[in-house]
């Protein structure tokens, strides 16, 4: 069913999840990283259903030229046409009001677009990847690349 959730058991047989707490965050954040697929990419697209690629988990974002991370974005991901989701997961008992969470949000991504060099955005998919001439081939057939300062992912 297209938006559910699933998890894999240890005999790698997939049961479909019911609402329920988790207890830890990094639990969803692992498979998400593993099968970006869990995100509801039809629900964005009926069309053509978006399709991720992950470029890093827990990616550094600066707020200022230069800067190193002040936040730690829990995953970067482009779709198919290049365009970068950034995805934040929180737990349902965050206490947190839901203003604060877009709040943050919205900080992660006006840095992102001003502060995120390229190059940094590169090199962390080529750190994920661990195989350089692998990297091409991935992205390209992925991706269509955009030009702009921040597409310019050359290889």
């Amino acid at each position: 069913m297209p938006g559910s959730i699933f998890i894999i058991q240890n005999d790698d047989t997939l049961v479909e999840m019911t609402h329920q707490p988790y207890a830890k965050e990094d639990h969803l954040q692992s498979f998400l990283e593993r099968y970006p697929t869990l995100l509801a990419g039809d629900q964005v697209d009926a069309a053509t259903p978006r399709r991720w690629l992950l470029i890093a988990r827990e990616m550094p974002i600066p707020d200022r030229e230069e800067g190193s991370g002040r936040w730690s974005l829990d995953h970067l991901f482009l779709d198919q046409d290049g365009i970068p989701t950034l995805v934040e997961v929180k737990r349902s008992s965050d206490t947190r009001i839901r203003r604060e969470v877009v709040g943050q949000m919205l900080d992660y991504a006006a840095n992102a677009l001003l502060y995120w060099p390229s190059d940094e955005v590169r090199s962390q998919f080529e750190n994920r990847c661990k195989k350089p001439l692998c990297l091409h081939f991935a992205f390209d057939a992925m991706c269509k690349l955009k030009s702009g300062k921040w597409f310019k992912l050359y290889f």
